[in-house]
């Protein structure tokens, strides 16, 4: 059935719109075209294109609708933002890179495309380039769990900085296809053979979650016949529990909701059953049964998505009242509770934050800088300015992180 080109003449909130047309350098193959329109009202209302990178065109990021979204909401100011790449079904024989021949052949696809207040002389929506580090990837397994959906494991390539490369094992949610839930860096063995690094932290949230330790009361550490006891909510791939495990001799208790993920961890991740008592489970359930037991930290890694705001942690249901007040009561005195959070925007960290003050005795922050996470990190009783649990073999990658620790 033929488009009608007039439907694109206004933003429709949250309107998606796929298609395939002749590759106008090699109309023997097809380019598909999705055009997405934001589900957030913005004025002016802005367009913009952009070219899927060759050999991505399969990636959860560019061929489903949840992937265009973050795409879309990492760019505010623009009201619809039009994919154009090869067909996925067909980029087997597909033609080499010709981006800017492609852009010009393209322009005036583009401007049917434009909302109609796009088409005037002196504006024109303009081509995005798509910049990541990955270099390479290589597609491991896709499993489907009960709670998280589609997921997928694979080893990638990376370029850390100008002309040094290394190799990550990551797990992804179809659901969140533009988030990596696990990252865990693999040194090559020989040949496709690779062994998993799980006494190096390379998520960029781990360090500072780690370096939150700090803030355990020095009461804690100057007792040192009493085991040091960590609760993490969300495994996912259990490059956490494994380095409090392995690198800071911790006892861990685990809880992750869904099963397969807790597969993949063991299977793909290094994740051994000596390193953690992990449960199948819902995390905010788990706290509110939680005995009589007491941690010295708690880790919280929960995160959401909605159609709106797109990526987001924790989930709104962990900011109640009855669910803070059940965490720290399962937080020794001397402990911590440390939560990796993604704000959807201003006002949800704001109000996260009041939460937390109304619960906990103190609360400090830790800003990853890679302008999406924050740490925060909420005390059951007042610290003094001494520092407690001392991590003084832990790589410069966490130390750093020790000192830029802010009380707020």
């Amino acid at each position: 059935m033929a488009l009608d080109a007039r439907i694109f003449e206004t933003i429709s909130p949250s309107r998606f719109i796929s298609f395939t047309i002749p590759n106008p350098n090699s109309p023997p193959h097809l380019l598909r075209v999705a055009v997405l329109d934001s589900p957030i009202h913005s004025s002016p209302q802005l367009a913009a294109a952009m070219l899927v990178p060759k050999r991505r065109e399969t990636d959860w990021i560019f061929s489903t609708e949840s992937g265009h979204l973050q795409l879309l909401l990492n760019l505010p100011e623009i009201s619809r933002l039009i994919l154009i790449g090869d067909d996925p079904e067909a980029i087997s024989d597909s033609p080499a890179d010709e981006s800017e021949i492609l852009e010009q052949r393209l322009k005036p696809l583009v401007v049917a495309l434009s909302p109609k207040t796009l088409t005037k002389d002196d504006e024109e929506a303009p081509f995005l380039i798509y910049e990541d580090n990955v270099v390479s990837s290589v597609e491991l397994e896709r499993s489907v769990g009960p709670y998280v959906g589609e997921m997928l494991i694979e080893d990638v390539e990376i370029e850390i900085e100008e002309g040094a490369r290394e190799f990550r094992r990551r797990l992804r949610f179809k659901r969140m296809p533009n988030l990596v839930q696990s990252d865990v860096k693999i040194v090559r063995i020989r040949g496709e053979e690779f062994r998993l690094q799980l006494r190096e932290l390379v998520h960029p949230y781990l360090a500072p979650m780690v370096a939150s330790l700090s803030l355990i009361d020095p009461e804690m550490t100057r007792n040192n016949n009493k085991p040091k006891k960590a609760l993490c909510i969300g495994v996912g791939g259990g490059a956490l529990v494994s380095f409090l495990k392995l690198e800071l001799g911790f006892e861990v208790t685990g809880v992750e909701i869904d099963s397969e993920v807790l597969r993949i961890a063991r299977c793909y991740f290094g994740l051994e059953e000596r390193f953690a008592s992990v449960h199948v489970g819902d995390g905010i359930d788990f706290l509110k049964r939680c005995d009589d037991s007491k941690f010295d930290v708690l880790m919280v890694d929960l995160d959401s998505s909605d159609p709106i705001h797109g990526v987001s942690a924790p989930p709104v249901e962990f900011m109640a009242k009855d669910v803070l007040l059940a965490a720290r009561d399962v937080i020794d005195p001397c402990g911590v509770l440390v939560i990796n959070v993604i704000p959807p925007n201003k006002a949800f960290y704001e109000e996260l934050k009041d939460e937390f003050r109304e619960v906990f005795a103190e609360l400090y922050e830790i800003d990853v800088g890679n302008g999406e996470n924050f740490v925060l990190i909420a005390t059951v009783s007042v610290r003094d300015c001494e520092r407690g649990f001392t991590m003084p073999n832990l790589a410069p990658v966490v130390l750093k992180y020790v000192d830029a620790i802010q009380r707020i």
